[in-house]
């Protein structure tokens, strides 16, 4: 294949490189075509343009392919902790056990926040979205650590790294807490990193801390699905955000924004919540299908399909067994619950929804493990941002090592031409 693309504006005809990754993906590097022809693309929502070349994730929608650093999805999952997956996120290569250990220790030395961080805490109310108050928090930590990171001294960014891997965790649990009206506390440095996460949400002062270990293994699993998933909406916040040389902290306070909406993150609460709906109306899932299936009917079925993945969400194989686990073991009698494995069974056997590649995703699953794990409905994308932590780390630190320019789309302006100014008597 040639190794250039040639573009033909009018009678003139200009060339550009043609790039190839790894996976044999392949594009046209049109990063000189403004320069050369004084004539931009345009591509809304980005689909069919590359921001960036990264070494982190590969994803392959098409045959349901999902790799941090080249090792695979179902691998990781199975054989892999968080911790680990972490470490190779960031730094590239999964830890041995000594800088595993290191990695850990370090982490728990960064696990305490400033006690002035509840005082921002308590300003907010009751009522506030739990998104909302951890993207203020992550931001404020920014006043806390006000020294910027010297991206050129690996010291410096392994600092800032252990930093937020320590104290975020800490942020995610104090918020829920509050919601709870539950007294803030801190974990134990004696337990493994998923497992202090669980005892600091969940603890109650009054109750020894115990946890079956298929939740912690289930917890564990979920958010090592969530690590990184490419160029999404929330990692390409904290990219362009990052690109700005702003630093780590406000950087992943944005993608915590991006990762609010209902669109990206907040999509497995909008499962639960469709599913209460369903409850509601008397829990008739026969109803709800059809209703899904009539092109003139504004209702959909949330948590089926992919915008990435045309087959099936290959971290959905394997939530639905820790799905399928955790309910088990657990013996919890939720209606809604119950309304969840029906639109599965639906999903997976019916030939409107095969035909269409509409089975459940990780969405769909990790909504279903949250609530059998007591989490509120409205911290599901709390629990989500928790688990993109070391992607969008490793996307930020990634993105500032190759000196990448600051982001700045283009685009084509479609209002009025000149106007004269009239004075407002005139008007």
């Amino acid at each position: 294949m040639s190794n250039t693309a040639t573009i033909e504006i009018g009678d003139k005809k200009y060339e550009f490189p043609v790039i190839e990754g790894t996976e044999n993906e392949l594009a046209i590097d049109i990063s000189t075509l403004r320069a050369s022809t004084k004539v931009i693309t345009i591509d809304p929502g980005f689909k069919n343009t590359g921001s960036c070349e990264s070494a982190i994730t590969f994803l392959d929608g098409e045959k349901g392919i999902l790799r941090y650093r080249g090792y695979s999805i179902e691998e990781l999952a199975d054989k892999g902790s968080f911790l680990e997956v972490c470490y190779l996120l960031i730094f590239g290569e999964l830890p041995t056990q000594e800088q595993l250990a290191k990695f850990h220790k370090d982490i728990k030395a960064e696990s305490i926040v400033d006690e002035d961080m509840k005082r921002i805490l308590d300003g907010f109310p009751k009522s506030a979205h739990p998104m909302g108050v951890l993207a203020s928090l992550t931001n404020a930590l920014v006043a806390f650590n006000p020294s910027s990171v010297n991206v050129n001294s690996e010291e410096d960014m392994y600092k800032a790294i252990v930093k937020i891997l320590g104290k975020f965790p800490v942020l995610v649990a104090w918020t829920m807490r509050k919601k709870a009206s539950l007294p803030l506390n801190y974990g134990n440095t004696s337990l493994g990193y998923v497992e202090n996460i669980h005892k600091m949400m969940f603890h109650k002062p009054n109750e020894e801390y115990a946890v079956d270990p298929k939740v912690i293994e289930a917890l564990d699993k979920l958010l090592i699905l969530h690590a990184d998933h490419e160029q999404n909406c929330s990692t390409s916040t904290v990219r362009i955000v990052g690109s700005a040389h702003t630093g780590l902290f406000a950087s992943i306070s944005a993608g915590i924004s991006a990762l609010w909406g209902p669109l990206h993150g907040g999509a497995n609460q909008a499962v639960i919540e469709m599913l209460e709906t369903i409850k509601a109306d008397g829990g008739d899932t026969s109803k709800f299908i059809l209703k899904a299936k009539d092109k003139e009917d504004p209702f959909r079925l949330m948590g089926f399909g992919h915008r990435v993945y045309k087959n099936f969400d290959p971290r959905a194989k394997i939530i639905k067994k820790a799905a399928d686990n955790v309910l088990g073991d657990l013996g919890i009698d939720d209606p809604v619950l119950d309304i969840a494995k029906r639109l599965e069974k639906v999903a997976l056997e019916d030939d409107y929804f095969k035909s269409r590649n509409l089975y459940p995703n990780v969405d769909f699953y990790s909504g279903i493990i949250y609530r059998a794990l007591g989490i509120p409905t409205d911290m599901f994308t709390v629990m989500f941002a928790l688990g993109r932590l070391p992607g969008w780390i490793a996307q930020w630190r990634e993105m500032r090592l190759n000196k990448e320019p600051i982001g700045r789309p283009r685009q084509i302006y479609t209002g009025y031409t000149y106007r004269e100014f009239k004075e407002i008597d005139k008007r």
